[in-house]
């Protein structure tokens, strides 16, 4: 009888990870800005021996209109190979598709051909809402017992009857499990989490209720710093909140959490979009000491001062461009941090080999609001570097351009058409834009997160810490 293996693609630590084949496709969420039409799921050729390399192989339309694709994530990954998990034999086959608008869930399957997913389930807005009271999926984690999915609403129709927070699915049949939280302490709104493993600890952000950024940013609720400004940690296996850090009510959204990929490491990484008394934004590092966290800001980006006449609405009245740090992601050998600023249209890498002093690096622009700096292959780029994607090894950095359809067009008025676009890295630090890696998926569409075929910087978790 043949021996039943784990997917080889799971890796116990890091560092294995960081040895495998490299990437040969993405998967890339694309949105129509206006829902005349339905998302759809990319498949983009990044095998540079291929024939079609940097071009769109396949498209799946999904059969609605409206759900907002945004965040998603596989069914299984590395932290299956936890030992506390009856599930190390899975396959990481399927991706978690949220629409974020609608509270829809969609499941793709990858196989025989990864090439062509094929959508085999859709979990409709009721289930999720009638097991959750929760609606807005958002970030998709695959855990060692099952899928956890967290949210940006609670009940009602406009997301605000009860707190948001992370539902559980079965990570074979996608049905939805029930809330994940026990004892949910002061939490109110939610974002994105992720956790330690082995040191059994969730970390999560906040960033707003859906009438705070369904149809746009409210300045007013921003100025009156009524957005997201706090960091929740929880006793994983407890479902139980331990600790809140407030950063400050000026350090509106607090949104990606990125901890270190080795787990022997108590510390990670939270961007903050804008700081109200200045405009800037600030990385923040976090750490446990003594069974107790602590958070500090240890880097921040300026505005940058630009013509009121090359500047939206929403900013004229500053004469300056905010770099709205809208995604950070950590190389998995944990020494380099991406930090995309949207606003300002530049991509930033930071060493972070010392978590507690990041030293800029290195750093492209393309896009901003003001600049509207061309692809260096000399092609237009609406918007600015968004969502990003580091590959095992390091090497290479995917990004996309848009934010979110309503404050796409408050920022960026003349439109952003979906584009994905690539660094290449120095090990030893820097990074330059491939001119001749930039796809574009036209006028009506956006695009928005990217996934590697094999796994990702910001899929998997590890259980073993490197060699």
């Amino acid at each position: 009888m043949e021996s039943v293996r784990p997917d080889p693609t799971f890796h116990p630590s890091p560092a294995l990870a960081m040895q495998a084949e490299p990437e040969r496709i993405t998967y890339t969420a694309l949105l129509s800005p206006d829902r005349s039409r339905p998302d759809a799921l990319a498949v983009v050729d990044v095998d540079e021996a291929s024939p079609t390399y940097g071009t769109v192989l396949n498209r799946v339309d999904l059969p609605n209109r409206g759900d907002e694709l945004h965040h998603f994530g596989w069914n299984a990954c590395s932290s299956a190979l936890s030992p506390l998990s009856c599930n190390a034999f899975l396959q990481r086959r399927y991706l978690l598709v949220p629409g974020m608008r609608t509270s829809r869930m969609y499941v793709f399957d990858t196989q025989p051909d990864p090439k062509a997913p094929r959508l085999v389930k859709t979990v409709e807005p009721d289930e999720i809402r009638r097991k959750t009271g929760y609606s807005r999926p958002h970030t998709v984690h695959c855990g060692p017992e099952g899928i956890y999915v967290s949210t940006l609403g609670g009940g009602g129709t406009d997301g605000t009857e009860g707190p948001p927070g992370i539902f559980l699915m079965d990570c074979q049949s996608f049905e939805v499990l029930g809330r994940w939280e026990i004892d949910r302490g002061p939490q109110e709104l939610h974002y994105d989490f992720w956790w330690n493993l082995p040191r059994d600890y969730m970390v999560s952000s906040e960033w707003a209720l859906p009438p705070q950024f369904e149809n746009g940013l409210v300045a007013e609720d921003l100025l009156a710093n009524k957005y997201g400004h706090r960091l929740h940690f929880w006793a994983l296996r407890d479902r139980r909140h331990v600790q809140t850090i407030d950063l400050g009510a000026n350090h509106q959204m607090a949104l990606e959490i990125r901890p270190a990929h080795d787990p022997s490491r108590d510390y990670g990484f939270v961007g903050v979009v804008v700081d109200t008394t200045n405009l800037e934004a600030s990385i923040w590092t976090w750490w446990r000491e003594n069974g107790t966290f602590h958070a500090r800001k240890t880097a921040t980006v300026p505005p940058e001062p630009a013509d009121a006449a090359r500047l939206p609405g929403l900013l004229k009245g500053f004469g300056a461009v905010p770099p709205l740090i809208s995604d950070i992601d950590l190389s998995m050998d944990d020494r380099f941090l991406y930090v995309a600023c949207w606003g300002t249209g530049e991509l930033r890498q930071y060493d972070v080999s010392d978590p507690f002093k990041p030293t800029l690096s290195g750093s492209v622009r393309v896009g901003g609001i003001a600049a509207h700096a061309p692809h260096p292959g000399g092609r237009p780029f609406g918007g600015g570097p968004q969502m990003t994607e580091i590959s095992r090894d390091g090497r290479r950095v995917f990004f996309t351009n848009s934010l979110y359809s309503s404050w796409d067009s408050q920022f960026y008025p003349d439109g952003i058409p979906g584009v994905q676009a690539m660094c290449r890295i120095d090990p030893k630090g820097g990074m330059e834009l491939d001119s001749k890696f930039c796809v574009e998926f036209g006028k009506d569409y956006g695009a928005h997160q990217v996934r590697l075929q094999g796994g990702d910087c910001s899929t998997d978790s590890f259980c073993y810490p490197s060699a």
